[in-house]
């Protein structure tokens, strides 16, 4: 076995498809690259029916190599302080890029205070990520984890010193973005090339797609539980029994993508709100108790719900809309108007309502295989 593991073929294999926590060598730090070639590929991203156009930074195009390039990283544990943890531990393809907690513990074992959140559709997000907006722009929200306490608690020098000496990745950072040495792998090359691989997590092939013929035939037929529904949902009437999802889970992205108080938590100051959400990255006394609208696309798979996860199930969530809406200074106004009467669904209403957000579950886009661990 130790003649086997001496090999160097074998070693320099063992390398370049692994992910193993240390797979790197004490070669120098400025090793030349310019040996390998530099002809990037560049990719052109679906263009799904009526969704708006990809924000894609003028300084961060994508490249076939670069899309790739991340997808390694956003599945590697080399970006975590022990190599134990990847953005994938939180965000997993089988459940929409969550990981199915309330909230999320980090290589520590300490839990987090929100939920993960879906990483579905980014691209297309201009307000600002995470649940409090905190960072502008999706290379930033690529960038926090690895340096959060409570997460991969790692620091950028030291990601940046182990990707340098790995045995693959100075030939992936070179055909991306033409370096041309291995000093040259830094934290904002890291951090486009994870950023060019979730704006590739584009969603938009569901029964509800399908059946609205947004997409080639075959055209499935909503059942008339989940058309009652999808009606109820897109009502705008104001009127009793109607669900008015529309207003802040609307368009194709099923999300408005702004920040609003959904009427959680009964508070009569806005600084009594045990997460202060938008509000704690504004500072404005407007904007606490606020957080991010998440997208209903895979809402199925994305349990428990809420900022902090407090409920596990959908029926849950519309039980809250429909009985239980909380008074607050920041309350969002359309929910203020229903906060004495709730929505008066009926249980019909509500079940139906679930098929119909059950017909956004894209399992093209979970079982997609270029979203998933090339590791494995």
């Amino acid at each position: 076995m130790k003649n086997i593991l001496l090999s160097g073929g074998l070693l320099l294999f063992i390398g370049l498809v692994s992910c193993d926590p240390d797979p790197v060598n004490p070669t120098p730090k400025d090793v030349s690259l310019t040996h390998i070639a530099y002809n990037p590929t560049s990719y052109t991203p679906p263009q799904p029916v009526d969704f708006p156009q990809l924000d894609v930074p003028a300084d961060n195009r994508f490249t076939e190599e670069g899309i790739e390039l991340g997808r390694r990283l956003f599945y590697d544990p080399i970006l975590s302080a022990d190599s134990t943890q990847s953005c994938s531990s939180c965000h997993k393809q089988s459940l929409a890029f969550t990981d199915g907690l309330a909230v999320s513990p980090g290589i520590d074992g300490i839990a987090g205070t929100r939920s993960s959140m879906a990483l579905v559709n980014l691209g297309y997000n201009i307000n600002g990520f995470f649940w409090d907006g905190r960072a502008l722009t999706l290379e930033e929200q690529a960038s926090d984890p690895i340096e959060n306490p409570i997460e991969l608690h790692d620091t950028w020098e030291n990601v940046e010193d182990k990707l340098r000496r790995h045995s693959d990745y100075p030939t992936r950072f070179r055909q991306a973005f033409g370096i041309e040495k291995t000093s040259e792998i830094t934290e904002e090359l890291a951090t486009k090339a994870l950023a060019q691989f979730m704006r590739t997590l584009i969603s938009y092939e569901s029964k509800y797609d399908k059946a609205l013929g947004f997409l080639p035939p075959p055209r499935p037929i909503l059942t008339e539980s989940e058309q009652r529904g999808k009606d109820k949902f897109f009502t705008e009437n104001n009127q009793v029994g109607d669900a008015e999802c529309v207003h802040c889970h609307g368009g194709r992205l099923f999300t408005d993508n702004l920040f609003r108080n959904n009427g959680l938590d009964s508070v009569d100051n806005v600084n009594n709100f045990a997460d202060l959400g938008f509000g704690g990255v504004t500072g404005f006394n407007l904007d606490k108790g606020r957080f991010r609208v998440p997208t209903l696309r895979n809402i199925e798979l994305t349990a428990p719900y809420m900022h902090d996860g407090r409920f596990a199930t959908l029926e849950e969530v519309l039980d809250h809309y429909n009985e239980h809406l909380q008074n607050s200074p920041t309350l969002d106004p359309l929910l203020g108007a229903r906060i004495d009467t709730g929505f008066q669904l009926t249980q019909q209403d509500k079940d139906d309502i679930i098929a119909f957000l059950k017909t956004l579950t894209d399992t093209t886009f979970t079982n997609n295989p270029a979203f998933s661990n090339p590791f494995q």
